[in-house]
């Protein structure tokens, strides 16, 4: 990053084609990596900028700062420091990695060098909060077991940065993805999470250009909600909300104008946008979310979702086994039901019926065959139980906390928003009400690096991905329980269509 009195220009230290601009200060942001240490030490040997002012996102050991000192034979380095940010702020409660895959060839052991790159952000975490933690794990999991030693391992490495006050102990609480594998299998139905699972959010980013009309500014949009106001406020609105929301912007524009369109439904909502473009100044970003409810609207309607959700909700609470498999039936038989919808309905009834009197996976994969669906895709129903079976998941997944209950409610006004109440809780939630009533179990989560003992404060890093469900969930927990704090990590953000990718190839 190169700056001037009046402006930023902003480089890749990997790019070398930039220009020399001898008379221009740069500010250098990187993690520590031996990748980048060796860049720098390129960029140091022939400079480009007057003055270098470098700040590592994590700890640099003292071998690399020794080789930077070497390379810069022209002084131009005015300072180093260490400014513990190594990792991807989602919301001011959760953060992850961006890691797509984590495993290696073995599919319960760590990929080495996505073990350290958790392990770093765990302590960049840790010391840019000024926390030193006890920590649990699932215990169960041999990943949560490897991240907790090699996180301790660099604790006791660097202690000396680890020496601030300790009167206010944090929990660490290292979670795997297998413990849950029920909730990125389910649609979602509130806004910011049903984004990511009909459409995709990757770097704050839409990709609208495959929706059928959309305008060539709205191929693709951003949606963050440092720069959205509409967006913050609507993150996990549920989507009969946000349909009530944008009307309500669109019947205030019209009065304004004298307008007397008539507006019933999302499809008039869009043509009102196009044809008064002023709409764009006087909402600012609404316009793009009519173009997302509006697409969103068409998915739900056109693939049978809120029929598929219902029988989704209701696995999940175990209902009746021989009424869900008649209904799962009946929806394999539709051929409006989307491949992606029959593995998620095939995929739940495995994990959430698995071992019940008349359990036959074996009924729905020759259905599945029967509709040209892929023998790859059909070997899920086996790689579900091989990631997250009960055999090889830890806790109580289906204990009585965790069930749940559902109800259907329709908004009335504005057609084809349909919204669906779905009361589903995260199994992150049931131990996070463990913890706070000092009931979860030291043989399901043993401790580490620490005696047992009460805490505030919890940190939780889920290996395998979390869901916008969890981390909905987390942002309420904290509202509802303001003096047990909790901080959401995880490797990365997953749909249902990333996860179904993680356990292909479990």
């Amino acid at each position: 990053v190169s700056t001037q009195s009046t402006g930023y220009l902003f480089e890749r230290i990997d790019n070398s084609a930039r220009e020399s601009m001898r008379h221009m200060r740069c500010v250098v942001f990187l993690r520590p990596t031996q990748e980048n240490i060796q860049f720098l030490c390129q960029e140091l040997r022939s400079p480009r900028y007057g003055s270098y002012h470098i700040f590592f996102s994590n700890i640099v050991l003292k071998a690399d700062v020794y080789a930077l000192a070497n390379a810069d034979e022209h002084e131009c380095v005015k300072e180093i420091q260490e400014f513990y940010a190594d990792y991807l702020p989602l919301l001011d409660h959760a953060y992850h990695l961006n890691l797509p895959s984590i495993a290696s060839s073995v599919s319960t052991a760590w990929d080495r060098s996505c073990l350290k790159r958790s392990a770093d952000a765990l302590i960049s975490v840790l010391l840019a909060l000024r926390k030193y933690p006890v920590m649990r794990y699932s215990a169960k999991s041999d990943m949560a077991s490897n991240l907790v030693n090699t996180s301790l391992d660099i604790m006791k490495e660097h202690s000396h940065l680890f020496e601030f006050r300790r009167n206010d102990t944090p929990l660490l609480l290292i979670l795997d993805r297998r413990d849950d594998p029920v909730t990125p299998l389910l649609n979602q139905w509130t806004y910011q999470a049903m984004i990511h699972e009909l459409l995709n959010i990757e770097n704050n980013r839409v990709d609208l250009s495959e929706v059928p009309g959309i305008a060539k500014d709205m191929r693709e949009v951003i949606m963050s909600p440092e720069q959205d106001s509409f967006f913050k406020d609507s993150l996990n609105s549920d989507f009969g909300e946000i349909g009530i929301k944008i009307k309500d912007l669109v019947d205030k524009f019209q009065k304004q104008q004298h307008s007397t369109a008539a507006i019933e439904s999302i499809s008039d909502m869009k043509k009102f946008v196009d044809n008064y473009p002023q709409f764009k100044k006087f909402s600012g970003t609404v316009s793009k979310h009519v173009a997302i409810v509006g697409e969103l609207s068409r998915i739900v309607q056109d693939y049978n979702l809120l029929e598929v959700s219902e029988v989704e909700q209701q696995m999940t609470t175990q209902a009746s086994h021989s009424e869900v498999q008649g209904k799962i039936m009946a929806l394999l038989r539709k051929p409006k039901v989307r491949e992606i919808e029959i593995l998620r309905l095939v995929l739940l009834y495995c994990i959430c019926y698995e071992g019940q009197s008349g359990y036959n996976p074996r009924l729905f994969i020759e259905s599945m065959r029967s509709r040209g669906i892929s023998e790859t895709k059909c070997k899920l129903a086996t790689s579900i139980m091989n990631y997250g079976g009960k055999a090889v998941r830890g806790g109580q997944l289906f204990g009585e906390e965790t069930k749940i209950a559902m109800t259907k409610k329709y908004f009335k006004g504005l057609q084809g928003v349909e919204n669906i109440y779905t009361q589903h809780k995260p199994y992150l939630v049931d131990l996070l009400e463990q913890l706070q009533q000092g009931r979860l179990r030291e043989s399901d989560f043993p401790w580490q690096g620490g005696s047992p003992q009460r805490v505030n404060e919890i940190i939780v890093f889920i290996i395998g991905g979390m869901t916008y469900e969890e981390i909905k969930s987390v942002q309420q927990w904290n509202v509802s329980n303001p003096g047990n704090k909790v901080l959401l990590g995880s490797t990365g953000v997953i749909n249902c269509k990333s996860f179904l990718e993680i356990v292909a190839n479990s």
